[in-house]
């Protein structure tokens, strides 16, 4: 009887583990392709392509709006997918060899308790993209710990730093500080009070890197009553103030009200102000 039930549990098991493995297979699809025509007057069509980074758990679903969008007012197209695994292997669909090129960037497996082995990844994945794709100048948007570890991938690179170009970077509700909470309002000497060990990193690293090859960032939140987009407070993402304020980059930020976590990648006013923002004369 114990035999029968320890068969049945492992045939359950098992299943589950089919099941799981295929909805991932799923939502790593990555978003359809759909040539444009060039020919809106309002649009600029330039050879510079824009890389599309997931936060935490974020797959296909996370920009197929944004895509469809692009695509469907002929305003950029999507033209590569990029899978990235823990490992590093790195596996590449598609070229960007037209105007206004999105490159969808997915990892195998991005349910990890913290965003480090995925800056590794994105840092690679950078490096490929300029080594062997020759890509000098990219745009990013980047949504939540995407756009973590692209700061961190960038800040902790100097090849990068040196080989590539970011005309223009939009973070999605992205925390850089974890260590305050909603309540807690930015000050210029709040760092000193900092807990965060990736933050102290970077803060460190960026005494010795030049930002000067990035044209603008562009740091948009999310307000779903008070300070926070319901997952990260205001001030987490603020806190990137205090690694720019030695620096001389063109910086802004902006706040949506009414607006949570997940509708930072969704909500059509935002999808409109990052066509306006990468593609817009």
């Amino acid at each position: 009887m114990i035999a029968k039930v320890g068969r049945v549990m492992i045939r359950i098991i098992l299943i589950m583990i089919l099941i799981g493995g295929a909805v991932q297979l799923y939502l790593l699809r990555g978003s359809k392709e759909q040539s444009i025509q060039t020919n809106n007057p309002q649009v600029r069509y330039q050879s510079t392509p824009t890389l599309l980074i997931p936060g935490w758990g974020g797959n296909t679903w996370t920009y197929q709006k944004l895509i469809s969008t692009a695509q469907e007012r002929n305003v950029a197209q999507k033209r590569m997918t990029i899978w990235v695994a823990p490992n590093g292997h790195v596996r590449i669909k598609g070229d960007i060899n037209r105007k206004n090129a999105i490159i969808q960037l997915l990892y195998d497996w991005n349910y990890t308790p913290g965003y480090q082995d995925q800056t590794k990844q994105l840092t690679r994945v950078m490096r490929i993209l300029h080594n062997q794709y020759h890509v000098r100048n990219l745009n990013v948007v980047a949504h939540s710990y995407g756009g973590t570890e692209w700061l961190h991938a960038y800040i902790s690179s100097p090849d990068i730093q040196k080989n590539m170009r970011f005309s223009k970077v939009i973070l999605l509700g992205t925390p850089v500080d974890e260590t305050f909470g909603e309540r807690t309002k930015f000050t210029n000497w709040l760092f000193k009070k900092s807990r965060d060990r990736n933050f102290k990193l970077m803060e460190r690293q960026i005494r010795h890197t030049s930002l000067v090859r990035i044209g603008k960032i562009y740091n948009w939140m999310g307000a779903k009553g008070g300070r926070t987009d319901g997952e990260v407070p205001h001030i987490q993402s603020e806190m990137l103030r205090s690694l720019l304020h030695n620096q001389r980059i063109n910086y802004a930020e902006h706040v949506y009200s009414h607006t949570n976590h997940v509708q930072l990648h969704q909500k059509k006013q935002i999808l409109n102000d990052i066509l306006k923002t990468l593609w817009y004369k």
